[in-house]
C-alpha cells in the first residue's frame, strides 16, 4: 500500500467513525424526542402531530434547541419541575392547542391533570 493510499484510507475511516457517531447520536435524540411527544400528548390528550406542535412551539419560543427541550420534559415527568421558561411554554402551548380540532384554542390547561411537572418557582412541584 502507498502512502497516499494509506493516508486516503485513514481519511475515509475517520470519517465513517465519524458518520457512526452522528448517526447513532440522532438516534438517541430521535428517541428522546418521542418520549417528549409521548408526555405531550398524556398531559394536552392530544393527538401526535399535536404532541409535535407543541414541543415545536416551545423550542421557538424559549429559543431552545428542539432535543433539549424533549429532554426537559421528559425528566420534568419523573422528577416533577421544569425549567420556568419551558414550564411557562408548555402551559402556554397546550392553552392554545385544542385537543378535539387540532386547531388553536383555549382547551383550558386548568382541566387538565395534574401533570406532576411544576417548575421551580411552582407551588406544585413542592406539593408532589
Amino acid at each position: 500500500m502507498t502512502g497516499g493510499s494509506r493516508e486516503q484510507s485513514e481519511q475515509r475511516i475517520a470519517a465513517l467513525e465519524a458518520e457512526v457517531d452522528q448517526l447513532q447520536r440522532a438516534v438517541v435524540s430521535h428517541a428522546v424526542v418521542d418520549q417528549a411527544i409521548g408526555v405531550v400528548i398524556a398531559v394536552g390528550r392530544l393527538r401526535p402531530e399535536q404532541g409535535w406542535e407543541v414541543l415545536k412551539e416551545i423550542s421557538q419560543h424559549t429559543n431552545t434547541k428542539l432535543r433539549e427541550v424533549a429532554e426537559y420534559v421528559v425528566q420534568g415527568a419523573h422528577c416533577g419541575w421544569l425549567p420556568d421558561e419551558i414550564h411557562h411554554a408548555l402551559v402556554s402551548a397546550l392553552s392554545r392547542t385544542d385537543p378535539r380540532s387540532g386547531a388553536g384554542g383555549n382547551s383550558g390547561v386548568g382541566s387538565l391533570p395534574d401533570p406532576g411537572i411544576g417548575s421551580r418557582g411552582d407551588s406544585r412541584a413542592d406539593s408532589h
